[in-house]
């Protein structure tokens, strides 16, 4: 499997960003140790790892110390060594996508954020991580269940609208 993971940290100077290699690490409590030393005084971290244009996790670690965990698919953590130690100790779905598509056209929302493209996802974790950096959970999973969307594409659009969106395509680019 191919894998891309880069962290970015909200500190008094802004965003930095730092691509990582969780290769070598053997448990959630390394990749947070890592995650902490990209920015160690960041207010917010988030880890986006990436996995062969199917399978994105978002990590977010407040102040340090609260860690909260999200996955586009619970098959990440079977299928890959990596998607298991990111993903292996949730237990909860993030939300039900017929809750999201249910909720979506009762909200009659922009077409755009519902879930078009595998209906047998099953994301994983807690989806509103990021509500308050202005991405809803039904935009998240709304992202993540668009038909044509790559972990790459939502990794860069929520990156743009959390600010640091700059520092990222820099990431990419280098």
């Amino acid at each position: 499997m191919s894998t891309f993971a880069a962290a970015v940290g909200r500190g008094k100077n802004g965003w930095t960003a730092s691509e990582l290699d969780l290769t070598g690490l053997a448990d959630i409590d390394e990749v947070v140790d890592a995650l902490r030393d990209v920015e160690p005084d960041a207010d917010v971290a988030l880890l986006f790892v990436e996995s062969d244009d199917q399978y994105l996790a978002i990590l977010r670690l407040d102040e340090g110390d609260d860690l909260r965990v999200f996955g586009s698919d619970s098959a990440f953590a079977e299928e890959s060594r990596i998607g298991s130690v990111l993903l292996g100790e949730i237990e909860a779905p993030a939300l039900e996508i017929d809750e999201l598509t249910s909720s979506a056209a009762a909200d009659d929302e922009d077409d755009e954020d519902r879930p078009s493209a595998d209906p047998d996802a099953d994301p994983v974790g807690d989806a509103d991580l990021l509500n308050d950096l202005g991405i809803t959970s039904q935009r998240l999973l709304g992202l993540c269940g668009k038909e044509g969307m790559l972990p790459s594409d939502v990794t860069a659009e929520i990156c743009q609208k959390v600010g640091c969106g700059d520092e990222m395509e820099e990431l990419r680019e280098a």
